[in-house]
């Protein structure tokens, strides 16, 4: 089949005719997102719009689009990128997508275009919802949580005889992935395990295999690694003379970000030179005593103390940066969100062990903090200027941060450098 030119922002191309535009797009070395599209599934399934494109001036999704002969792509504007990025951070708020504890991070496409399109905090309200997963397959499980709905292994995977082995059912923000069970039997542990490998997330697991990897094997760690993500500025502090002044914490978190802010090793002594720490645990200074130019805090918020301590480091710092997952949406203790408070307690100091005979009591004190109905990331509870993912983040990726704020230095992040795990 011959080729025909078609253009991409202006820029010609030649391909068949007839070639779906993604697969064209890709033989070319131009990257147009998608999530639900496979090359052997066709007419292609159009269910998650990250490949958003405008064809001839309108939008399309770009999965469904032919070569033709002058075809006029419009791909990488500002209203297709921001239109792309809203698309896949709904896909995280309204999915429980744990990064640092999913056995697909690393090999998963979402966080893949997570990080392509430079995604640090979702502008919607994560839902963590829980949904009821189907223990009943033989082989199968489905984390109904992760799925974003693609549809690929309803339409991919078969049993031997040609019967699909997953659907639908229910509908709208009720629509759930099911298992037919006497069809899902008859798969093979290998065809059991292909059907793991489509899914673009981790929604399906088998039984007793594992996706996860090491780092460094698995499908994205090295992928792209000379990439930069496109990283949007926050507002810088005014210059002045003598040493910048910064601010930590630890809120619900572990204290991972700030043993990674140690992990400068050597490059302490340089940074120290030029900043000084004030209220801070690596100095153990417990109150502020002055106003400082940037504060850094780890952990979100689970009970009254950390919106207290979070509140006032919003008033006594010029900007305020969440680091981390923990500060950005929950992270991990935010796991608990799906669950009512009151189980929680329940299971925790009414269901357990204790090391108080018979004293199977919720604990309430006027001294002890009050906890809250869920984990609050800290842009709910005050206004955040800046983002730095990761779980932790490298010391590499918040040094470079640290200094594009405090002394306008202009930074980039390696796709390796930018995590969510």
């Amino acid at each position: 089949m011959s080729k025909v030119p078609f253009y991409i922002d202006g820029e010609k191309y030649f391909a068949e005719a007839g070639q779906n535009l993604i697969e064209a797009a890709e033989k070319l070395g131009v990257f147009i997102p998608s999530l639900c599209h496979y090359p052997h599934i066709d007419p292609p399934l159009a269910t998650c719009r990250a490949c958003t494109v405008n064809i001839d001036g309108q939008p399309r999704a770009g999965c469904l689009c032919k070569i033709k002969e002058g075809l006029m792509v419009e791909f990488d504007t500002p209203d297709l990128r921001d239109n792309r990025k809203a698309v896949i951070e709904m896909m995280f708020a309204e999915g429980n997508h744990f990064c640092p504890a999913c056995e697909k991070s690393g090999d998963c496409d979402l966080q893949h275009l997570g990080y392509k399109t430079g995604i640090t905090a979702t502008r919607f309200p994560h839902l963590f919802i829980d949904r009821v997963m189907d223990f009943n397959p033989k082989r199968i499980v489905i984390e109904p949580s992760r799925c974003i709905k693609c549809q690929r292994c309803v339409e991919e995977v078969l049993s031997v005889d040609g019967k699909k082995v997953f659907s639908f059912k229910n509908r709208g923000n009720e629509m759930l992935v099911s298992v037919d069970y006497a069809e899902e039997a008859k798969l093979t542990e290998e065809e059991a395990l292909r059907a793991m490998h489509i899914c673009p997330v981790g929604a399906i697991m088998v039984r007793g295999k594992s996706l996860a990897r090491p780092f460094g094997h698995r499908k994205y760690d090295d992928e792209e690694s000379s990439d930069l993500i496109p990283i949007s500025q926050a507002p810088s502090i005014k210059t002045s003379g003598g040493k910048k002044t910064v601010a930590t914490t630890s809120l619900a978190g572990c204290f991972g970000c700030h043993m990674s802010m140690l992990d400068l090793d050597l490059g302490i002594l340089d940074l120290i030179e030029v900043v000084e720490f004030n209220k801070s645990p690596l100095n153990d200074i417990k109150n502020f005593t002055q106003r400082c130019d940037i504060g850094l805090i780890e952990g979100g918020c689970c009970n009254s103390e950390n919106v207290e301590v979070l509140k006032k480091f919003r008033e006594m710092c010029d900007i305020l940066v969440s680091i981390g997952e923990c500060a950005i949406y929950g992270g991990l203790p935010a796991m608990r969100n799906t669950i009512p408070l009151i189980e929680c307690l329940e299971e925790s100091y009414i269901n357990s062990l204790t090391s108080e005979n018979n004293e199977n009591i919720i604990p309430a004190h006027e001294d002890l903090p009050k906890i809250l109905d869920q984990v609050y990331s800290c842009h709910e509870i005050v206004k955040i200027d800046y983002w730095i993912p990761g779980c932790p983040p490298s010391a590499e990726h918040i040094w470079k941060v640290v200094k594009n704020l405090l002394f306008q230095q202009d930074y980039s992040v390696l796709y390796p450098e930018f995590k969510y795990d």
